[in-house]
């Protein structure tokens, strides 16, 4: 049964302080005379014009089956008061729980309230729910992180990264800093434009402030107690996805009842992603809100915990449109012990008179091979986190294997799956005391074209963990363990397993202050283990997922846009290179119901050369406009640089707001962050 959907927009929802978050809500009909439970999005992202299109995919599909379905602009965001400080505060965790409270106690709510999100608000659901507050019964996490300093787009492995984080720090800037719409906030709007331009912070000083993993970074991060969880949570996350491993570490972590889906999807709602297949992500989710919310047996919580995409062998390629593989699934996560699921070692063996290495299953004889890193390793190496963009996925590895350590496997005689995280570990040393290590799990076809499965890089200064940093005493070797991101491969018979090992990942990461060379001992302590799944005959019988039934976005107009792309530039007459990114944020596009023109784009460049790792410079340029003919014209402008030396990091940032296409107002930043291990 379904139901006539009223949708209430300009919603106020007060806060203790006296702040008002801006809501649209989505009701069925007749929910006023029969209450319904409520299901909460909580984004800084612009409810009012930026998200319109997709959340009217979405919520008001769950609207008509009897759900009140809200969606919250944070505070100081879209047509919310206050300014926004930094992400996933406490301040916005106790404003969540204010907005449960009151959604809970409205005439048209029968009391209990789910919460869910996507990346953001992937987040700020586990930090909710970590939280209890007393009216919260489930939440529905997609791409998001359980760890805020190891899993998110700052820090990967103690390493600071380049990629995304200056990039998201100016996105969320030019973000900020737009206005609330006039026809909400009335004549004020202009006041409050100017308190936004003025008084939003710089969030990329918090994060280089705090370089190691410290209390700023575990506010938020429920890795810290998952005990504290105790409602129900669906975890979903894509392998082609900077996220994934949080879902299983979910699920082997938690207590409460939990459920995992990883497909081949990127960072997006799966019902709408790349890689395909698509699932009707809708339907699972209404599955997972019956049985927590209503109450309903829809069989959700007899089905096996985790169910994941077992990618097959596909060319190497910069996008995927779908990616062949199969569902597997496992009762428990992880695995108990003996029910198909092993590791596997495998050793890195030195080759006499060769630089390159092989795999073995008994170890090698301890000769060592030594590595100096290109600056330009790293190129080939795609996005962080795909969403959908052509130039998302590493192409062909073979070049970044030339650029690295690589040992390869004799031909696989049978087909290989894994599941999971593979673990290498690596007797190393450094010429100098600060120093990366980049390990790459690759799937080598007959013919040479080598696919990248899997990553892991460490920052050897935080090799006794990452709440401290111990230099590195130049030529004494040190033991240590890269985890590879997890993901579920199939390597076929006749093909190769190749690990590669690196100093260097750029633009990934910031190289070191100086050149590198690492020395490796290809003995008895340096080996990958590989987490190996035995088919199983139940995979078989799983529930369909798909394909999924679609709803009718509201009535808008593309204007223009180009869609995301991403290329790799090389100057010879200077011997740089560059990455050159083109995020389409959206698009230019105008929505039909409150006539209302946006438009986003974002122009982010990674240089460096050969002339040594202090070369590397990050450069972003955005913008963001808002229009409604006849009433308001406004536009964002900013642009960040960071580049290093080498005792710090030295970051410039500039915002300009303008109104019918003249300057109002003009910030600038010129920040100096002290190297702490990196």
């Amino acid at each position: 049964m379904t139901h006539r959907v009223v949708t209430l927009s300009d919603v106020a929802i007060p806060l203790s302080d006296g702040t008002k978050l801006a809501a649209r809500i989505w009701l069925p009909a007749d929910a006023d005379g029969s209450p319904v439970p409520a299901i909460l999005d909580f984004l800084p992202y612009r409810q009012g014009d930026l998200m319109v299109v997709r959340d009217s995919t979405i919520f008001p599909y769950w609207a008509a089956r009897g759900y009140g379905c809200a969606r919250v602009d944070l505070r100081g965001t879209g047509n919310s008061t206050g300014i926004i400080t930094d992400e996933y505060t406490a301040q916005e965790q106790a404003d969540g729980e204010e907005v449960i409270a009151w959604l809970a106690a409205q005439p048209w709510c029968d009391g209990g309230v789910g919460m869910t999100g996507i990346s953001w608000g992937g987040f700020n659901s586990l930090q909710l729910a970590a939280r209890r507050p007393p009216a919260l019964r489930a939440i529905i996490t997609l791409c998001a992180s359980d760890d805020r300093y190891s899993d998110d787009v700052h820090y990967r492995g103690g390493c600071l990264l380049a990629v995304d984080m200056l990039q998201w720090a100016v996105a969320m800037l030019t973000w900020n800093a737009l206005p609330p719409d006039p026809a909400v906030a009335g004549g004020t709007w202009r006041e409050e434009w100017r308190r936004r331009v003025e008084e939003t912070p710089a969030f990329i000083e918090p994060w280089m402030t705090h370089q190691r993993r410290d209390d700023y970074w575990r506010q938020g991060s429920v890795c810290e107690d998952y005990s504290a969880i105790e409602v129900p949570v669906y975890a979903v996350g894509g392998w082609s996805d900077g996220y994934v491993d949080a879902v299983l570490r979910l699920l082997a972590n938690l207590s409460c009842p939990r459920k995992g889906l990883i497909g081949p999807w990127s960072h997006a709602i799966p019902n709408d992603s790349v890689p395909g297949p698509e699932i009707g992500y809708l339907e699972e989710a209404l599955r997972w809100w019956d049985c927590w919310l209503k109450g309903i047996d829809t069989g959700i919580t007899s089905e096996p915990m985790l169910r994941a995409w077992m990618q097959e062998y596909t060319q190497p390629a910069p996008f995927h449109a779908v990616w062949p593989g199969r569902w597997v699934a496992e009762a428990q996560w992880p695995p108990p012990g003996g029910l198909g699921q092993r590791m596997a070692r495998l050793y890195l063996v030195a080759r006499a008179g060769d630089s390159a290495g092989s795999l073995e299953t008994q170890p090698g004889d301890g000769r060592s091979l030594l590595h100096s890193g290109d600056q330009t390793a790293g190129l080939d190496a795609g996005s962080l986190t795909a969403d959908g963009g052509y130039g998302d996925w590493p192409g062909d590895q073979r070049g970044e294997d030339g650029r690295s350590l690589s040992f390869t496997s004799a031909l696989l005689d049978r087909d290989l799956e894994i599941l999971g995280n593979a673990s290498v570990e690596l007797e190393i040393s450094s010429t100098r005391p600060l120093a990366t290590v980049i390990v790459r799990l690759l799937d080598v076809a007959p013919t040479g074209e080598s696919l990248l499965v899997s990553r892991g890089m460490l920052n050897l200064t935080h090799r006794f963990g990452h709440d401290r940093v111990e230099k590195l005493d130049p030529g004494c070797s040190s033991t240590v363990c890269v985890p590879l991101k997890a993901i579920g491969h199939g390597f076929p018979a006749g093909h190769h397993i190749r690990v590669a090992v690196a100093s260097t990942y750029w633009p990934w990461i910031w190289p070191a202050p100086e050149d590198v060379t690492l020395e490796l001992s290809c003995g008895a302590s340096s080996f990958i283990d590989l987490p190996v799944r035995d088919r199983q005959s139940g995979d078989l019988a799983l529930r369909e997922l798909g394909p999924p039934e679609r709803v009718t976005p509201v009535a808008h107009e593309h204007l223009g846009g180009q869609p995301t792309s991403r290329k790799i530039v090389h100057d010879l007459a200077t011997s740089s290179s560059e990455v050159v990114f083109d995020w389409n944020v959206g698009g230019n596009v105008r929505l039909a119901d409150s006539s209302i023109e946006y438009d986003g784009a974002t122009l982010t460049t990674y240089r460096i050369d050969n002339t040594g790792p202090l070369s590397a410079e990050v450069t972003t340029e955005q913008s963001a406009s808002l229009r409604r003919e006849g009433d308001f014209d406004v536009r964002v402008e900013t642009t960040g640089k960071m580049t290093a030396d080498a005792e710090s990091f030295l970051v410039t940032m500039s915002l300009d707001a303008l109104e019918d296409g003249h300057r109002v107002m003009n910030r600038l930043w010129s920040l100096r962050f002290p190297r702490d291990g990196v």
